[in-house]
Formats: C-alpha cells, structure tokens, sequence
C-alpha cells in the first residue's frame, strides 16, 4: 500500500512540472502574478498620494522675541519687561489650491491610462506566447512522428548498406532527411524554452505550462470575423486605444497644469496676529498683520509660456497619434484579412487529403511500390508543408492579436 502511495506522488510530482492551462486561467494567473503589473499599479497609488499632499496647506508660522539688553536697568534677557510673538497663515489668492489638486486628478487619470496601457501590452504578449507555444508544440509532434519512422528507415539502411545491399547513395539520402528533422526538433525546442520561459514571466508560474485547447476551439478562434471594415475599426481604436487615450488626456492635463502656472502670477495673502508687551504704541498691545507681495512683475512668467507651448506640443502629438493609430489598424487589418484569405483556401479536406498521401506514401513504400527517390522527394515537401501549416496558423493568430491590441474592445465574433 505504501509502495502504491509513494507511486502515485511521484506520477503527482510528474505531472505537476507541467500543468495544462487554459488562455483563461493564464489570464487570471497573470492579472494576479504578474510583477511588472503590480508595480505599475503603485503608480496609481502614487498618484492619490499626490493629491492628498495638493490638498494641504502650508503651516502657520509662529515667531516671538524677548529683550536681549535693557540698557535702563543693565540687563541681558529681560523677559520679564519686553516680549511678543506673532502667527501668521498664507493664504492662497487666484485659486491656486484648486488648480493644484485639479492637476493632481488628472495626473492620476494619466497613471491609470499608463496602467492600462501596460496591461493591454502584457496580455498581448501573454496571448502571443500561449498560441505560439501551442503550435509550437503541435510542429514538435508533426516533427516526432516523422523523425520516428524515418529513424527506424536509416536504421534499416544502414543495416542493408553495409551488407551491400542498397546504395551508399540511398543511406545518405536517408540521412539527409533525418538530420534535416532534428534539425527543425532543435530549433522547434529552443522556440519551446523561450515561450514557456516568457509565460512563466507574465503569468508568475513556475512550471511550464501546456496549453489546454482543443483543435476545434483552435479553429473556431482562427476562422472568427471582425466586426465591420477597417473604418469600422478605426473608429473603435479611437476610441478605445489606451495610447491614444492617454495623449488626449496628455492635452487636457496640460491645460490644467498652465491654468496652475497661470494662477501662481497671483500674490497670496500673509495674516496674522501680533503681541507686543512693551515695545509698541501701547503696552500689551495686540495687532493684525497683512502681508501682500507687491505685484511689479509676473513672477511666474516664463513658466506659464512654458505650459503653454506644452499644450500646442500635445495637440501635435495627438495628431501625430491619431493618424499613426488609423494607419496601424488600416495595415493590421489588411494583414490579417491577406492571412486569413490564404489560410481559408486551404480546406480541411486538403489537410485530410495530405494526411492521407502521407500515410499511403509509407504504405507503399514499405510495400515497394515507390522508389526511394520519389519517396524522400515526397518526405521532404511534406516536411516543409506540414511546418508551413502550422506557420500560417500561427501567423494568422497573431494579426489577430495585433489587431486586437489595436483597437482594445471586442471585435472578433
């Protein structure tokens, strides 16, 4: 019994090194892992901070004195005859505070745009790498199942070549095929290593995840539409893209940030109170103080030019963006319609049907019908036919991808 149970935790151990997933969970794993992810999210917190400190006004102040010499009576410190103090407060004039937190608000609408910016390019990234691992893997097993037979074949000509019963030729021939498969097996596992490392990466998992989708789910995300045109889709980016959100905010935080400036032109208000013991009109007199700067210049001049030209600055760029986003969707759509036309000519009877010639040319070459010739020439177009399949697939999911990064709303059936 303790042999059964020892068995089981290491089958338990063993699968646990590789855990199925699917795009779902590794999404949740990656909005609740994620690092890059959680540390931007400080940023935000960052932000309330600063609008909490342009909530606070500055102190009072409070200052006082006491005689240091009376020259009437020959005495240092006397506190007893002469002493005052004073509090003053600033008073903010032109709404300064207001503008103050009203930039701080939108600086922290700008951190939440950054945040979600990252998060759109991270989940991309996550996406891309699920479904290149996927097909990654299915190009391993293609690769595998190949390898195995033609193995087994040079094996077996090896064998025959050194009795001198096949060409030399033949066994090269075979051989060529075979390094030619390990070969892709060795580029196909290091393309491997790197998605699985990236996923571990985004999602904060440490074992290499498989991913779980079956070939009809596969297929219906490959065969799905967009909803409308590029036009369609242009209009959607602008008003859903994180990017070019943000921009347009740039401009409005921009704006308060000059209203600030401007504001700062403004003198504040210094009042106060007063005691005097002895030193004034009155003894133990108590005096309001008011204290303005004289407003000979602006002050703040130079900044407020500055704030200004970083609005018409923001609105070029805006411009810029907006033309950039409507040029990058026009393209990613274009692209991705091309892929999915090419893919769509290739029917799931052709792939059957290759399928088919595959396991029939095997067949009759085992049953010697075909020559070696028309073999390995058949081997090698499969070869590079099946991994262009897979290619095409994986390429036409990543327009896809693109394409949703783009726009950032629903857009696909």
């Amino acid at each position: 019994m303790n042999k059964i149970a020892g068995l089981l935790v290491a089958i338990s151990s063993m699968i646990s090194a590789q855990q199925q997933m699917s795009l779902l969970e590794c999404e949740n794993a990656f909005r609740q892992n994620n690092l890059q992810l959680l540390a931007e999210q400080y940023s935000i917190n960052m932000a309330d901070a600063d609008i909490l400190q342009a909530k606070i006004w500055e102190l009072p102040q409070m200052s006082g004195y006491i005689n240091g010499y009376n020259p009437q009576d020959r005495r240092f410190l006397d506190a007893g005859r002469a002493k005052g103090f004073e509090v003053t407060q600033l008073i903010y004039m032109g709404g300064k505070k207001k503008n103050e937190i009203a930039f701080a608000k939108s600086n922290k609408e700008l951190a939440q745009l950054q945040f979600s910016q990252l998060l759109v390019e991270l989940r991309t990234q996550l996406h891309t790498n699920y479904y290149n691992l996927y097909y990654e893997k299915l190009k391993l097993e293609n690769t595998n199942k190949q390898l195995g037979y033609m193995n087994d074949l040079l094996k077996a000509y090896k064998v025959q070549s050194a009795k001198g019963n096949v060409s030399l030729k033949d066994e090269v021939r075979l051989q060529s095929i075979v390094i030619q498969l390990n070969n892709d097996k060795v580029n196909i596992n290091k393309n491997l290593l790197k998605f699985e490392q990236n996923l571990k990466v985004l999602t904060g998992i440490t074992e290499n995840i498989e991913p779980e989708i079956s070939e009809e789910e596969a297929k219906l995300v490959l065969t799905a539409q967009p909803f409308g045109d590029d036009d369609e889709l242009k209009r959607k980016a602008l008003e859903n893209n994180a990017d070019y959100l943000f921009i347009l905010k740039l401009i409005d935080n921009s704006k308060l940030y000059a209203q600030w400036q401007k504001s700062l032109n403004v003198p504040d208000l210094n009042v106060g109170a007063e005691y005097d013991q002895a030193s004034g009109t009155f003894n133990n007199e108590i005096n309001l103080k008011v204290g303005i700067p004289i407003p000979l210049w602006k002050s703040n001049k130079g900044n407020v030019e500055k704030a200004n030209y970083a609005i018409k600055q923001n609105q070029k760029n805006a411009e810029f963006q907006k033309l950039n986003l409507e040029t990058k969707v026009q393209s990613a759509f274009q692209i991705w319609k091309t892929q999915y036309d090419q893919l769509a000519e290739i029917k799931s009877t052709d792939l059957s049907n290759l399928d088919l010639v595959y396991d029939g040319m095997l067949k009759n070459f085992r049953n010697g019908n075909i020559s070696l010739i028309e073999f390995t020439d058949f081997m090698e177009s499969y070869r590079q036919t099946a991994l262009q399949i897979y290619d095409m697939k994986n390429d036409l999911m990543e327009s896809a991808i693109q394409l949703n990064q783009l726009v950032q709303t629903k857009i696909f059936y």
